[in-house]
């Protein structure tokens, strides 16, 4: 048992970055299969920017503790758990209740964190990582010599995803502001401004005969547009409705549109294919697959950080009792890489 106590950060409602709660308890124990985990980073994700506006399609009601995915030491096993897990870092993967010190987990939803790899090195490719490879990989199966769009090519999930598809031989055309233009051509990515150009007139001239996938976390019109670009027997990836963050009204109909466009365009006979990608579908129904999956995708994602086939910046580290300042960081836009809070 830890003899520090258990700082969490509550959000209590639809509140500025301000108006984020820091409460204190005793750490508590592991039930039958379970760690409690000693954080050593956790992550500042869009999730949570939504969140905060009550915009996250199926968030928990409030309060609730944020935090989405992190990095730490398993403190203390339950019954039924291997002894040894304690000491090791690990990685976990849970939706809310990772801004905390201490973090009770499943054992089985925890992955290892290989060796030479920091916390917050880590931290940075958990949601992000396992997003962008299981888009990549398991939906899209993209190959080598295609050529894919990556809107947002310079946020969270989108910097990876696009040195994931380089590595694996793919071109890639990136929609980003331009001040991560230069960044982006360093990766080998061409990269389009979707401020000020026309972003599907763009990617005709460079795509003439379309692209073999899009991945769009816009939503709105962006995916419209992103499933006409679009050549013979492409697929569309849609993860998200980032246009979407800061209007009021029912928070799940943006993605149900964006659902039911995908069920009609899939009734199409042109070959193409539309998703929306969801990190949790088949949790409910498969979860030892779904289990099996994460472990795996996470493990290759890694690895790949391992070799240095990708990096992930890390934009700032700030202490959990200062999560209000990430969040407002995180919402300002002006930063590259990820915002990690430690303990």
């Amino acid at each position: 048992m830890s003899s520090s106590p258990l700082v969490e950060v509550v959000l209590p409602g639809i509140v500025d970055p301000e108006g984020l709660q820091i409460r204190h308890a005793t750490v508590p124990d592991p039930g039958p299969g379970q760690v409690v985990i000693a954080m050593e980073a956790t992550g500042v994700s869009f999730a949570e920017q939504q969140m905060r506006r009550g915009r996250y399609y199926d968030q928990p009601p409030f309060p609730f503790v944020p935090g989405y995915d992190l990095v730490g030491r398993v403190l203390s096993t339950g019954q039924g758990v291997d002894p040894g897990l304690a000491g090791r870092r690990v990685a976990a993967l849970v939706k809310v209740g990772g801004w905390a010190s201490h973090v009770i987990v499943d054992a089985q939803d925890v992955v290892e964190v290989p060796d030479g790899l920091s916390a917050a090195q880590a931290e940075t490719v958990v949601v992000n990582g396992i997003t962008a490879w299981q888009m990549l990989h398991r939906t899209a199966r993209v190959r080598a010599g295609q050529t894919v769009l990556v809107h947002g090519a310079g946020g969270g999930v989108g910097l990876i995803l696009v040195q994931l598809a380089r590595a694996a031989g793919v071109k890639v055309i990136g929609t980003a502001s331009a001040r991560r233009h230069d960044a982006l051509r360093e990766l080998g990515v061409t990269p389009i401004d979707y401020r000020t150009a026309n972003v599907p007139a763009q990617v005709r001239e460079l795509a003439p005969g379309g692209v073999d996938a899009v991945f769009d976390h816009v939503g709105g019109r962006s995916v419209i547009d992103s499933w006409h670009l679009l050549a013979p027997g492409g697929t569309l990836v849609s993860y998200g409705s980032a246009s979407t963050r800061d209007d009021t009204g029912s928070k799940q109909w943006p993605v149900l549109k964006i659902l039911a466009r995908t069920v009609l365009w899939n009734t199409l006979p042109n070959g193409r294919r539309a998703h929306f990608y969801n990190i949790w579908a088949g949790r409910k129904f498969q979860n030892d697959r779904f289990r099996t999956r994460l472990h795996s995708d996470l493990t290759e994602v890694f690895s790949a950080l391992s070799r240095g086939d990708i990096t992930a910046p890390i934009a700032a580290q700030l202490p959990l009792t200062q999560a209000a300042e990430a969040l407002r960081l995180a919402e300002s836009g002006t930063v590259t890489g990820k915002i990690v809070l430690t303990p």
